[in-house]
């Protein structure tokens, strides 16, 4: 049996409510999908939660899947708005230290090269809570300032604005930090 058989028939079971498919899908897609709630958590036990809620609600709405498209995509999709909601419901927006501070840092290409995955996902949870909504939301699942506007419940403007400062934080942050590890390198040889 292929493998877009078997995960045919264990979305099947699941909408039937076997807890054994369910279990199984779980075990499909759970890394997978904290890594997205990941991105959106301000840490692994906040990352932990929305995956956990995440999952309820992929149970409980898998009756809603008509096998039309990717369903680690509709599943994803659940995933970003639970992470949506919790925000929702918390509103956090923290405020940022003067955004002079942020504008006049330089990007050098070497420091890039040195990030990994690990370490720019550290520096994003590290971002207002407002700003890493809408830096993962336009930067990493691609959706407009409109359509994350109307997801958040702030202005297309106050989106492009949210963005322009997170990346600027993220900027001066991975300047800062990788900069000074080069420094202490150099010395060190």
């Amino acid at each position: 049996m292929s493998k877009v058989a078997q995960l045919e028939e264990i979305i099947y079971k699941c909408q039937e409510g076997n807890s054994g498919a369910q279990t199984a899908l779980y075990r499909l897609f759970s890394s997978r999908m904290y890594g997205v709630c990941l991105r959106y958590a301000r840490d692994r036990a906040e990352a932990e939660d929305i995956l956990q809620e995440g999952f309820v609600r992929v149970y409980t709405k898998i009756r809603q899947f008509e096998f039309k498209g990717s369903f680690e995509g509709w599943m994803r999709r659940i995933m970003v708005n639970t992470a949506l909601e919790k925000f929702r419901k918390h509103d956090r927006l923290y405020p940022v230290e003067e955004m002079n501070v942020y504008e006049s840092t330089e990007w050098v290409d070497d420091t890039v090269s040195s990030i990994t995955a690990g370490d720019l996902l550290s520096i994003i949870q590290e971002l207002p809570p407002r700003y890493r909504m809408v830096f993962n939301l336009f930067a990493i699942e691609g959706y407009s300032h409109l359509e994350i506007g109307e997801m958040m419940n702030i202005s297309e403007g106050t989106s492009k604005s949210n963005l322009s400062r997170a990346r600027m934080i993220l900027q001066k942050r991975v300047t800062e930090d990788f900069e000074t590890e080069k420094k202490i390198s150099k010395k060190v040889l």
